[in-house]
């Protein structure tokens, strides 16, 4: 890592020469600007913006970047002001550097609130100028290269925050280098006996790996040759937290994680990457179930490539990659290779795209809601894994991984999802409640007389589907509040207070704010702790008849209908009389009743906030766990009272729920009621 101007000059040379100027005269500003300041480690502050332009310089950024890199804390640190960066060095790296600085400058009472509201915020900033981000990823990275230096237990926030937020953003970016540093970095100092003794054993075996690892690339140059195509063959090792996340996962000692091996294989065309595979299944026998096609698929952060393990000399795994130089390119820089520097012509040309992760973003940005709900949302369904499945004519669409046909609805189409009657996945139907799995064929069946219903909230996983469900709920049943998941009846009282007037409204929004469910929507929640069994066969795709609404108990008939799947009936039902083919289309089903969830009943008292419940039902959902009802009520020390009763899936869930409450920044104390 660099540590003087000169070396600077020396790493920035392939820029244009004025250019360089301008980045040298930047750093020189940075080192006065920053005298006397110094960082934990006792190193001179200028260093570290000079290793966050080093980063980026690695990175191939414009220099427009490096600038503002050098900059990023003049704003922030020292007496310069806006208007002096802007003479300096123009409007674009003012832009830039403001908008770090808006990133770093978050104040708030709770560090929860400060950390959802800085992500936030840069999340947003990345919408406008994605350098914005990148900035702030390298900033990021060399943080964790000096947290050594920090004691204590913000030591272990900032890694495990890393871990959460800025390794997968790094990842849905496209720069895979940055993810895999940032996740080693984090398991350094969350988990440093782990990370000890995963980097002891790499060490010790790195003679034996490398001669092997030679061995097979002298076999794939040699079939290369011989099959006359080019290529460059580079062995690579594992980082140390896959590592770690092979030995959690599959629940064994480093000693036996064998698919540890990696080659990669850069070729001319996509052509000879087909060819190159075909090559290596030759050479080897490829592991069943191990291919993955990246290059007809491409992932939401366009990196393409082709991905095997075979069986290799001695029966190790050996795991390939198989890729051209220009998707090789797209792989180490991800979004920044559409900003990157060519020598002799300055700012690569080609137009910014705009990433998955980025569209996402801006669909939040327009959702009314707190930073902590932007965070869980952006946790939930951006920076998870995600899953591809294809509509009937063949068209890929991406979703988070535990997305329902629901989800799937919804991207298609709003008028879809807001019509969705049932679902088949592979050509079966299945319930509109189940995950999709990968590359599953998914077919939306639809009915004009369909409609949205209120545990389509418990089921959609998408914040696009989720919005579009309460958007439809709240226009056609003019008796509930759906808000982020919370469902409450409207109060009279609210709404008569608010008619007389601002004020009047302002003081009883919080006093007697009743949130109970509705018996209809107590009828939707209850039948979703049952389900139907026809013969063995359970989850069918069924409705329940509105003319007898059957419920849990009834005596019950199945009749099979052209399109909709079975419709329940009470075996009483005189409407099945009227139906003409009425005796071949019955069948015998039966209720099926669930394990019963847990159900427990709190009081909390918190100060005085408009979001409580939307907070609450957040930490809720984060176990899985559902808010059945609740009320709230202002006490005379203008602290708020909530009484609310929460569903969760498993009791021992509980204590985690317990925390997640305790952790909104408003709750005061919390009190179990249930045995009371």
């Amino acid at each position: 890592m660099i540590t003087t101007i000169a070396e600077l000059q020396e790493i920035t040379s392939s820029y244009r020469a004025p250019e360089q100027e301008r980045i040298l005269e930047a750093a020189r500003l940075a080192e006065e600007l920053h005298q006397g300041q110094l960082r934990d480690s006792g190193e001179p502050y200028f260093i570290h913006p000079l290793q966050v332009a080093e980063i980026l310089i690695s990175l191939n950024m414009d220099a427009a970047t490096i600038i503002a890199a050098l900059l990023h804390d003049v704003l922030e640190d020292t007496h310069m002001t806006r208007n002096e960066l802007r003479r300096s060095f123009g409007r674009e790296v003012e832009s830039l550097v403001q908008g770090v600085t808006k990133i770093a400058m978050v104040n708030a009472q709770n560090r929860n609130v400060q950390a959802s509201e800085t992500i936030r915020k840069m999340l947003l900033a990345m919408v406008k100028d994605v350098r914005v981000i990148l900035i702030k990823l390298a900033d990021k990275l060399h943080n964790m290269r000096t947290l050594g230096y920090k004691q204590g237990p913000r030591q272990r926030e900032i890694a495990q925050e890393t871990l959460d937020i800025y390794a997968p953003l790094s990842e849905r970016l496209g720069i895979s280098w940055m993810k895999d540093e940032l996740e080693d970095l984090s398991l350094k100092h969350l988990h440093p006996e782990i990370y000890q003794s995963i980097k002891t054993w790499v060490s010790d075996k790195r003679n034996n790996r490398t001669a092997y690892l030679e061995r097979v690339k002298a076999a794939v140059l040699k079939a290369a040759r011989e099959e006359a195509v080019p290529v460059t063959v580079e062995t690579r090792a594992k980082h140390f937290y896959s590592i770690y996340q092979k030995m959690k996962r599959f629940g064994k000692d480093i000693d036996e994680i064998y698919d540890l091996l990696g080659i990669r294989i850069l070729c001319d065309s996509t052509t000879h990457c087909y060819q190159i595979l075909g090559m290596v299944h030759r050479l080897w026998p490829p592991i069943a179930r191990r291919f993955k096609d990246y290059i007809a698929m491409p992932k939401a952060n366009q990196y393409q490539s082709l991905h095997t393990a075979v069986l290799g000399f001695q029966g190790r795994v050996i795991e390939f990659q198989i890729r051209t130089q220009e998707m090789h390119r797209t792989a180490e820089y991800g979004i920044a290779a559409h900003w990157v520097y060519k020598e002799g012509s300055g700012r690569n040309q080609n137009r910014p795209v705009e990433l998955e992760i980025m569209n996402r973003v801006k669909t939040l940005r327009d959702s009314r809601i707190t930073s902590n709900e932007f965070l869980e949302e952006i946790k939930r369904e951006i920076l998870r894994d995600s899953i591809y499945v294809f509509t009937p004519k063949g068209d890929a669409i991406q979703l988070p991984k535990g997305a329902t046909p629901i989800d799937f609805a919804y991207h298609i189409h709003t008028e879809v999802g807001h019509h969705v009657a049932g679902a088949k996945a592979d050509g079966s139907i299945i319930p509109l409640r189940q995950p999709l799995k990968n590359t599953q064929v998914i077919e939306i069946i639809t009915n004009p007389n369909a409609h949205p219903h209120l545990n389509w909230l418990r089921y959609a996983r998408t914040s696009r589907a989720r919005s579009k469900i309460r958007a439809w709920l709240n226009k056609h049943d003019e008796h509930l509040i759906i808000n982020q998941s919370i469902v409450a009846r409207k109060v009279p009282h609210l709404q008569e207070g608010a008619s007389q007037g601002p004020q009047k409204g302002r003081q009883e929004r919080h006093r007697g704010q009743q949130r109970k469910l509705s018996p209809e929507t107590s009828q939707i929640l209850d039948q979703h702790k049952v389900e139907i069994r026809v013969g063995k066969e359970k989850n069918l795709l069924i409705h329940f008849a509105q003319c007898c609404s059957p419920r849990t108990g009834d005596d019950i008939v199945g009749y099979v209908s052209r399109g909709r799947g079975i419709i329940i009936h009470k075996r009483s039902c005189r409407s099945l009389q009227s139906i003409p083919d009425v005796d071949e289309r019955l069948i015998e089903v039966e209720w099926e009743t669930v394990s019963p969830k847990s159900t427990h009943r709190f009081r909390v008292i918190a100060r005085k906030t408009n979001d409580l419940f939307s907070e609450i039902e957040g930490a809720v959902r984060k176990v899985q766990g559902h808010l059945i009802q609740g009320k709230i009520d202002e006490e005379p020390s203008g602290n708020l009272e909530a009484i609310f009763t929460l569903e969760v899936e498993r009791h021992q869930d509980l204590k985690k729920v317990v925390k997640c409450i305790r952790a909104v920044p408003a709750v005061m104390s919390l009190k179990d009621l249930t045995e009371e």
